[in-house]
């Protein structure tokens, strides 16, 4: 199925562009899945709409047990900041705990003030803080969409299994190109 629309009410989230998180083993190459997460941010800049940064607080995780060893090691403040380049003035900025951006965050409220009704989602890593926020955008009532091409996960069958078979119940997918295309798109009158 191809991407439809993306609503003039829109805003780009981008998860956990961060420079401790783009230094990880990927899938995909990462200076291609930075490159198409910032040209989409600039694409949304320049129409007007809302772009959303969120960084993970890797020094504050949630406290639910797993299997990692506790406590981690402290990662640098430097490491948690945000890619260079990304952010520009007037991004909303969303500080996190845990893989998704809504819970524990005021993000879901912001975006409603802003009158947005649709989340294009694109980062790292796509079954984890990508999909996590997008089921929660989705439980939300946002409608969503996924710039396949802006992200990346650590292996390519997690990657590929989570765009074919959790992606497309929630949203609706596409590359950068086809979500700047219909961003671009005239509205119709």
């Amino acid at each position: 199925m191809a991407l439809t629309t993306i609503d003039p009410t829109s805003a780009l989230v981008v998860v956990d562009l961060q420079r401790v998180t783009t230094s990880f083993p990927a899938a995909h190459e990462m200076a291609v899945v930075v490159a198409n997460a910032t040209r989409l941010a600039d694409s949304f800049r320049a129409a007007g709409r809302p772009v959303v940064l969120t960084v993970a607080d890797l020094n504050d995780p949630p406290l639910g047990r797993n299997e990692l060893s506790r406590p981690r090691t402290p990662v640098p403040a430097e490491a948690l900041e945000l890619v260079p380049g990304l952010q520009h003035e007037g991004d909303v900025v969303v500080r996190k705990r845990g893989w998704g951006a809504f819970v524990g965050t005021a993000l879901e409220e912001r975006l409603r003030e802003l009158g947005v009704t649709h989340v294009v989602v694109v980062g790292l890593a796509t079954g984890f803080g990508v999909e996590s926020t997008a089921r929660q955008a989705y439980d939300a009532g946002f409608h969503v969409t996924l710039a396949t091409d802006a992200m990346t996960g650590p292996v390519l069958a997690g990657h590929e299994h989570t765009v074919a078979n959790v992606f497309r119940v929630l949203g609706e997918t596409g590359t950068t190109d086809d979500v700047i295309a219909l961003l671009e798109r005239p509205a119709a009158s």
